[in-house]
């Protein structure tokens, strides 16, 4: 299918998109955190700060290596098996669900403190309505959009921290002093400052959204978003918690939770700063909606090309935008909408826990690539002892948030197994069409025109699976490599027919060993048929374009073992071949 191109995105562009579901953080997550560590909750949001910024390299290591969208669901299907890779996919998308209809949704409660006639849930519906519109517009249109948002956003924070210090430098830190030495109610300072980390990590919700869009960036600017993204979470959000604990009454939190920071900004600037705070949330909150749809059609556009999905999803307008994709994402978030009532609670247990599930799986992705893929080439590298620190850190953070609210828990696992069956069936597609075969041949032999019309239907489909040709391009690989390659295909894919390329330079001879190998290969394996073939030239992205064409084999159904440092190219540029050892 041809795609269309578009222009990438520079550094401003993709961080907007990004940054205004990470940047929005600040205006629940400082009212949370101090519920539960009090006057501690600026350290716990310091803590975060630590967690995001070892999560830069962990992200930038496994994305510098495979610049591929998909993020989490990209490094683990390059690493582990496509099981793997679709359980981080799934709690992806449900953490981009969730994120979508509770940052409509307290967009328009504070819209609605502004004007206060609207109706909550028919807004936020108009405002799925108008995301979807514009992310089927295109990245360049959602782009320019969210540059102005974040902006925006950016500017209105830096005046309520001036606003706040100047207040501070008039009344001095009589209220610090006050809130700082009242006693801790939740069990003692080290209780508090767990409670409050584990709060404080929806804090960094949007810090994997860059890495589901990355071949949308310009080359390069993926690592500076991550870099930004750290930057803002890292000031604003202890800063903030730092400026209400020295302006405002530790007993007042809790009265203005909802709507703290507009509190702050009525406080320290008066009520304009309080409106500008207020049409700053409605516009920033919007602007992470906008973050899920471009994130979701990145990663669900890699699960079609990689056949977990129907290919009915490929389908583009003219503008280069899987309009398919962002209409059945707003179908879906429309339908949760209605089927809470609107209860943002429910939600916020799917968005929780999906979302820190995501940030451990990609851990433990960056574990694996360290070693299945040592010799792949990356601009960066992440220490070991870091990310079995972070992953920890995460690990905590879901105990912390299981501890605060179990019904939470419960809530986000009735979404979570759902949405696995339906992967599950998807992945087993081709099974489950071969039993409704047998099926229907066992059961209904007096409808016979039926069952031939049914049999003739799913065998035709059953074949158009398997009659997917695969590609295997080695260097001349042991016996007990090229076995692995077969264990593979055979345990991931759905194909007949497997073509292993060995590409040898002009008047090299013929490797007899390899050779004898493969026919060994073909007897141990009969379902799969290998077809063996020897091309002369230099592998790469030439070869690779020829043979795609030639063979009419889409290229990420072309696999390659972990190049090393010495191969000319980087893995983006073979077009998505896949590393599958």
């Amino acid at each position: 299918m041809k795609k269309v191109l578009h222009k990438k995105l520079n550094e401003l562009q993709a961080t907007a998109i990004c940054g205004n579901d990470i940047s929005s953080s600040c205006l629940y997550v400082s009212a949370l955190t101090i519920m539960y560590a009090g006057q501690y909750a600026w350290i716990s949001l310091l803590f975060v700060a630590v967690v995001l910024f070892l999560f830069r390299k962990i992200y930038g290591e496994v994305v510098g290596a495979i610049p591929l969208n998909g993020g989490a669901y990209n490094v683990l299907l390059n690493t582990s098996s496509k099981k793997m890779a679709s359980l981080a996919a799934t709690l992806t998308v449900l953490s981009y669900m969730a994120t979508a209809v509770i940052s409509a949704s307290e967009g328009m409660h504070y819209l609605h403190g502004i004007i206060p006639g609207i109706d909550i849930t028919i807004t936020t519906v108009i405002v799925l309505l108008a995301f979807t519109g514009l992310a089927i517009l295109g990245i360049g249109e959602s782009a320019f959009v969210a540059v102005i948002i974040f902006i925006i956003h950016l500017a209105t924070l830096s005046l309520l921290v001036v606003a706040s210090a100047w207040f501070l430098l008039n009344h001095g830190l009589q209220t610090f002093h006050i809130n700082w030495s009242l006693p801790v109610t939740s069990g003692g300072i080290v209780n508090a400052l767990f409670l409050g980390f584990s709060a404080a990590m929806l804090g960094i919700s949007g810090f994997e959204s860059s890495a589901n869009f990355v071949e949308e960036q310009e080359h390069g600017v993926f690592p500076k978003t991550l870099r930004n993204m750290w930057a803002i979470v890292s000031f604003f959000n202890p800063m903030i918690a730092l400026l209400l604990i020295c302006i405002i009454p530790l007993a007042e939190v809790g009265e203005h939770k909802e709507s703290l920071l507009a509190f702050l900004g009525q406080t320290t600037g008066g009520s304009w700063l309080a409106y500008l705070i207020s049409i700053d949330a409605v516009l920033v909150l919007c602007g992470a909606v906008l973050t899920s749809f471009v994130g979701v059609s990145g990663l669900l556009n890699r699960m079609t090309l990689d056949r977990i999905l129907p290919n009915y999803f490929l389908k583009q307008n003219k503008r280069g935008s899987n309009y398919r994709i962002i209409i059945s994402f707003l179908i879906l978030c429309v339908s949760v909408l209605f089927v809470t009532g609107g209860n943002l609670i429910a939600l916020a247990g799917v968005y929780t826990f999906s979302f820190l599930a995501v940030m451990g799986l990609f851990g433990l992705g960056n574990l694996l690539l360290k070693f299945k893929r040592k010799k792949l080439p990356r601009p960066e590298k992440a220490r070991g002892v870091s990310v079995v620190l972070a992953v920890i850190l995460v690990i905590v953070a879901f105990v912390g948030n299981v501890q605060l609210n179990v019904d939470s828990f419960y809530t986000f696992i009735k979404y979570l197994i759902p949405s696995l069956l339906f992967i599950a069936i998807m992945l087993g597609r081709s099974f489950l069409i071969q039993l409704m075969i047998d099926a229907l041949e066992y059961f209904y032999k007096p409808m016979r025109k039926m069952v031939i019309f049914s049999n003739r239907y799913l065998m035709k489909m059953n074949l158009k699976i398997n009659s997917q040709e695969f590609v295997f391009f080695t260097k001349g690989d042991d016996v007990a490599i090229l076995n692995k390659v077969m264990q593979y295909v055979q345990n991931n894919e759905s194909t007949k027919k497997l073509r292993i390329v060995n590409v040898k330079l002009k008047g090299a001879k013929s490797d007899e060993s390899l050779i004898k190998d493969l026919k060994v290969l073909d007897r141990a394996y009969p379902e799969i048929d290998i077809e063996f073939i020897e091309l002369e030239g230099i592998f790469g992205p030439e070869i690779i374009d020829e043979l795609s064409k030639k063979w009419n084999i889409p290229k990420n159904f072309m696999f390659i073992g972990s190049p090393g440092d010495r191969f000319s190219y980087r893995v983006a540029e073979l077009g998505g071949v896949r590393l599958i050892m």
